[in-house]
C-alpha cells in the first residue's frame, strides 16, 4: 500500500485567489522548519489566517506526515479547547482522560504540523495547551494565529503587515473587482484604486469589502465613501451606533490607520446595507459556527426579516463580503462578527435571539432523537456534527437559564456524540445539568442513562453498571418503559464487555418480555437496542445458529428502515458467526457491509471493528497481505479511539489466530512491514481501499 506522505485534516479550503506575500511565504516556512512553535501576529483583517492556510497548503510532502487546522473562533471560553483541538487532529477518544492527555498521547512522537487559528480571546489557555503540548511531543510544531502572541518563550513571533501598496493591494483589489464584474480597465481607473488601497492601509478585509460594494456603486463613489470615512474623528467608529462613545480596545488615538481602514471599511459596508440586512447581520452573530440558510431562517426571522425578505437579505451580504459562502454554508469573519455583536447590543437583542437559536436547537436535536431509528438517520448525524458548535453554545447559554432544557438537549444528542467520538463533551455537558437539575422526569432518565453510555464507552464498567440502575430507577418513578427498556440495554452492554453474554441475555430477555407483553411493536428505540444486545450474548454464548436467525432478522428490518447504526452491527455479528464458522468470504464481505455503513455516520471505534474483522477474514481465506495491511489500519483507529485492542471478550482469539497466520505465511519482516504502512497511511485513503470489492493488495 501506499502510504500519503501529508495527511492533511480540517483545512480550510482556499476560496479565492492568494496574492503577494512572497516574502511572508518564505520567512514563514523557513520559520517552520527551524522553530517549534510560530505565530503570526497582527491586527483584525489584516491576513494572518490566509497567509497560515497558504503556508500549509505549499508545505513540502517529505517535511511533515500530518497537517491539521484546528478553528478556534468558535469558542466562548476555554473549557473545551484541547477537546476543539482533539477533534480537529480526528481524535475519537474513548477513555476516561482529559482531552489535553489524549492529545498528549496521541501525538507523541509523530510528526505533526498544528494550525491553531485565532487564539487572540484565548492566550493565556492556548499557553497553557500548547506548552503541554511541546513538552509532550518533541515532533510536533505549532503555527499559530493572534492578534497578540502568546507570550512563551520558545515562540517565534512573525508580525504580518498590510499589503505593499503599490503591488499586492492594487493586484488584490484588481482581482476583487473582476470578480463583481467591475474590471479596471482604463488606466484612470487604475490610479483611483491606488490611491483607494493606500487609503485602505493596504489591509486586505478592507480591500475586500471595499471590491465588493462595486456591485452597487462607482469606483469613484466608493473612494470618495473611503476617503470620507478615514476623516472620522478617533475614538468614534464609522457608522456608531446610537451612544456608542468607542468601538473598543483597538480605539486608541496612537492606534495605527490600517485599524481605522479596517473599522472603516465594515463601518461603511454596515452603512451600505439596507436596514433588514443590518438586522439580519447582527442577528446571524448568535452563531458560533458556520450556518446554512435553513438554520439562519429559523433563527433569525421575524419582525421585518419575514423568511423571502430574510433569504434576500443573505444573498444581499454575501455579495457586499459582510457573510462568507462556503460550500452551501456561511459564516461571518471575526472582525465582521465583533461588529455585529456591538449592534445586536445596542438593539436590545442579545437574550432574545440567544433564546431563539437555543430553543431551536433542542427542537432540532428532539427530532433527531424521535427520527433516529429509520431512513433519515445518517442525515441526523450529518446535521448533528455540522450543528456540533451551535450545540454546544446553546447547552452553554441554557445551562444559565433553563437547565431543564439543558439536561433534555444534552440527552437527546448524546447517542449521536458518543458515535462520533465526542465522549468528553458528552459526559462534561451531562454531568454539568444533571448537576443544576433534580426531581423526576423522562429527561433526567435519558440523561443518567446517557452519562452511563460514555462512562461504558470510555472503559469504566462500574460507573456504567451504576449510571444503569440510576437510569433504571428514575424510569420506574416516572413510569417510563421505553427508559426502563434503555436500562436494560445500558446493563446488557456492561455484562457484555465484561464476558458476561449469559447475564446480558437474561437481562435484555427480560426487558423483551415486558415490551411484548405491553403490547410494544418493533420498531422501537429501547427493544431494537435490547435485540442488538441479544444477538451479541448468542453469539458470545456460542450458540450460533439461533444468533445467525435472529441477526438476520434484525438485519432486515433495518434495511427496511433505512437505518445503519444497528444494520452495521448486525454486519459485524454475522461477519463473526461466518469466522466462527469458517465461511470467511462471507465474514468479509458483511466486515466490508459493516465499514460502509460506519463510515457513513462516522464511527472511528465501529470503524476499528469492522476493520480487525476484514483482517481475520482475510487471513482466513489466505489472503495474508491484505490481512497485514487491514490490521495495521486497525490499530491506526484504535488509536484514534484511544485503545490498544477492543471489543467483546471472544473477538480476542479470532484476533490472536488471524494475526498470527498472516505472520507466518509473510514472515515477520513482510508481515511488520505491510502493518506500518497502514498504519502511516492516509486514514480516509486506507478506508477507501479496505471497503473496494477487490482491493490491490500492493496498492
Amino acid at each position: 500500500m501506499k502510504t500519503e506522505p501529508v495527511q492533511q485534516q480540517n483545512i480550510p479550503e482556499e476560496t479565492s485567489s492568494f496574492v503577494g506575500r512572497t516574502a511572508e511565504l518564505a520567512q514563514l516556512t523557513g520559520a517552520l522548519r527551524e522553530h517549534r512553535l510560530v505565530t503570526l501576529t497582527g491586527g483584525a483583517g489584516v491576513g494572518k489566517s490566509r497567509l497560515a492556510l497558504r503556508a500549509l497548503y505549499a508545505a513540502p510532502p517529505e517535511e511533515t506526515r500530518g497537517i491539521y487546522w484546528a478553528d478556534l473562533w468558535p469558542l466562548r471560553s476555554d473549557e473545551l479547547l484541547a477537546a476543539t483541538v482533539a477533534d480537529a487532529l480526528g481524535l475519537s477518544d474513548h477513555t476516561p482522560r482529559m482531552p489535553l492527555d489524549a492529545l498528549c498521547g496521541w501525538v507523541a512522537d509523530r510528526s505533526v504540523l498544528l494550525a491553531l487559528d485565532s487564539c487572540e480571546h484565548l492566550v493565556p489557555y492556548c499557553r497553557h495547551l500548547v506548552g503541554e503540548l511541546l513538552t509532550a511531543c518533541p515532533n510536533l510544531t505549532v503555527l499559530a494565529t493572534s492578534r497578540e502572541p502568546l507570550g512563551m518563550a520558545a515562540e517565534t513571533v512573525l508580525p504580518v503587515p498590510p499589503l505593499a501598496l503599490a503591488t499586492e493591494a492594487v493586484t488584490l483589489f484588481r482581482q476583487r473587482a473582476e470578480a463583481v464584474g467591475r474590471p479596471l480597465r482604463e488606466a484612470c481607473d487604475q490610479r483611483l484604486a491606488a490611491r483607494l488601497c493606500a487609503r485602505l492601509d493596504g489591509v486586505p478585509l478592507a480591500l475586500e469589502l471595499a471590491a465588493a460594494q462595486l456591485r452597487h456603486h462607482t469606483l469613484a463613489e466608493t473612494a470618495e465613501r473611503v476617503r470620507t470615512g478615514l476623516d472620522l474623528p478617533d475614538g468614534l467608529p464609522a457608522c456608531a451606533p446610537p451612544g456608542a462613545a468607542h468601538c473598543g480596545p483597538d480605539d486608541n488615538p496612537r492606534r495605527p490607520a490600517r485599524h481605522s481602514a479596517v473599522r472603516t471599511a465594515v463601518g461603511w459596508s454596515h452603512e451600505l446595507c439596507r436596514p433588514t440586512e443590518r438586522l439580519l447581520w447582527a442577528r446571524l452573530t448568535v452563531f458560533p459556527g458556520s450556518f446554512d440558510a435553513d438554520l439562519a431562517e429559523r433563527v433569525c426571522a421575524g419582525g421585518p426579516l419575514a423568511p423571502r425578505e430574510l433569504r434576500a437579505c443573505l444573498a444581499g451580504l454575501v455579495h457586499k463580503s459582510v457573510v462568507m459562502a462556503e460550500g452551501g454554508r456561511y459564516r461571518l469573519l471575526d472582525t465582521i462578527r465583533e461588529y455585529g455583536r456591538m449592534w445586536l447590543r445596542e438593539l436590545g437583542e442579545t437574550e432574545h435571539v440567544a433564546t431563539r437559536h437555543a430553543t431551536t436547537v433542542v427542537e432540532l436535536s428532539r427530532q433527531a432523537r424521535t427520527e433516529w431509528l429509520g431512513a433519515r438517520q445518517q442525515s441526523w448525524y450529518e446535521r448533528l456534527e455540522e450543528l456540533y458548535h451551535d450545540v454546544r453554545e446553546a447547552l452553554r447559554f441554557l445551562l444559565g437559564t433553563r437547565p431543564a432544557a439543558a439536561l433534555e438537549l444534552a440527552g437527546n444528542v448524546a447517542f449521536f456524540w458518543v458515535c462520533c467520538g465526542h465522549l468528553y463533551e458528552t459526559h462534561h455537558y451531562l454531568e454539568l445539568a444533571l448537576a443544576c437539575t433534580d426531581g423526576s422526569s423522562e429527561a433526567r432518565a435519558r440523561g443518567l442513562w446517557s452519562l452511563g453510555l460514555a462512562k461504558l464507552l470510555q472503559g469504566d464498567h462500574e460507573a456504567g453498571r451504576t449510571f444503569a440502575e440510576l437510569s433504571r430507577q428514575a424510569a420506574t418513578g416516572t413510569g417510563d418503559a421505553e427508559g426502563l427498556r434503555q436500562a436494560a440495554y445500558l446493563e446488557g452492554v456492561a455484562a457484555l464487555l465484561t464476558g458476561r453474554p449469559l447475564a446480558a441475555l437474561a437481562t435484555v430477555d427480560a426487558a423483551l418480555r415486558d415490551a411484548a407483553a405491553a403490547g410494544v411493536r418493533p420498531p422501537a428505540f429501547g427493544s431494537t437496542l435490547c435485540r442488538l444486545v441479544r444477538v451479541f450474548a448468542l453469539t458470545g454464548a456460542g450458540r450460533l445458529k439461533e444468533a445467525r436467525r435472529e441477526t438476520e432478522a434484525l438485519r432486515q428490518e433495518c434495511v427496511r428502515l433505512g437505518e445503519y447504526w444497528t444494520r452495521s452491527y448486525t454486519d459485524y455479528q454475522l461477519g463473526l458467526i461466518a469466522l466462527f464458522e469458517s465461511r470467511a468470504c462471507a465474514a468479509g464481505a458483511h466486515a466490508r457491509d459493516m465499514l460502509d455503513a460506519k463510515r457513513r455516520i462516522g464511527d472511528r471505534f465501529g470503524i476499528a471493528l469492522g476493520l480487525e474483522l476484514l483482517a481475520a477474514a482475510w487471513a482466513q481465506q489466505g489472503e495474508p497481505e491484505r490481512a497485514a495491511l487491514a490490521y495495521g489500519a486497525a490499530a491506526q483507529h484504535w488509536e484514534m479511539v484511544g485503545h490498544p485492542q477492543r471489543g467483546t471478550p471472544e473477538v480476542a482469539p479470532l484476533r490472536d489466530e488471524g494475526q498470527a497466520t498472516a505472520r507466518a505465511q509473510l514472515g515477520d519482516a513482510v508481515y511488520d512491514a505491510l502493518f506500518r504502512s497502514a498504519l502511516h497511511a492516509d486514514r480516509d485513503h486506507v478506508l477507501t481501499w479496505a471497503t473496494h470489492p477487490a482491493p490491490d493488495p500492493h496498492l
